[in-house]
């Protein structure tokens, strides 16, 4: 569905009110998670915080890995990186937001601050949104690295005040499970990568 066609308000909450968010994939494990989303205004707010068993260098190349995104994180249909300016990239990107049998279509340009391997700051330059701002800070931890990421943005057009929140919590906690997943097996797949090459 296009998403300049979107059905009513009220229908859309009835339609909303019948169905159970979206949860992860099986094979993308959501425990440990942590998801807090709230409105402030017009805005949306996210932390999102993750602790996994990697290096900071290994969870920071997947977080990066903007050609190959689409490939292992489902809500995202398309992305590329169109621009390379040192540790400044431009990156367009088109993502989807699932209400039940209604699709809503995000495409958006924004442009991520490397700062390797740390943080990565995100910002919209143009696309579906008013406004977006993301900062994700990575932390050696033993036994691993703690992700945690802060996010506000203003959508373009409506979202259910409460049955948009718990479907906007259950797809960011599943996308952050993709990405844990995506890390763990290219940790898996590195001793074997590394033999061959030998």
């Amino acid at each position: 569905m296009s998403p300049n066609l979107l059905p009513s308000a009220a229908f859309l909450i009835a339609l909303a009110l019948a169905m159970t968010p979206a949860r992860a994939a099986p094979d993308a494990d959501d425990t440990g998670i942590t998801v807090d989303l709230r409105r402030s205004g017009d805005a949306i707010e996210v932390d999102v915080d993750m602790r996994i068993e990697a290096t900071p260098e290994e969870v920071w190349a997947v977080l990066t890995d903007y050609d190959h995104m689409a490939s292992f994180v489902s809500n995202v249909i398309t992305s590329r990186v169109v621009r390379h300016d040192g540790d400044t990239l431009e990156v367009e990107q088109t993502s989807r937001l699932a209400f039940g049998p209604f699709e809503l279509t995000f495409e958006n340009v924004r442009e991520a601050t490397l700062v390797r391997p740390a943080e990565i700051r995100t910002k919209l330059l143009r696309g579906d949104m008013k406004d977006s701002t993301f900062t994700t800070r990575l932390t050696a931890e033993k036994p691993g690295t703690h992700v945690t990421n802060h996010g506000r943005f203003i959508a373009d057009r409506w979202i259910p005040p409460v049955i948009g929140a718990s479907v906007l919590e259950a797809e960011t906690r599943k996308q952050f499970a993709e990405f844990r997943a995506e890390i763990l097996r290219r940790k898996r797949e590195a001793p074997r990568r590394r033999k061959r090459s030998r």
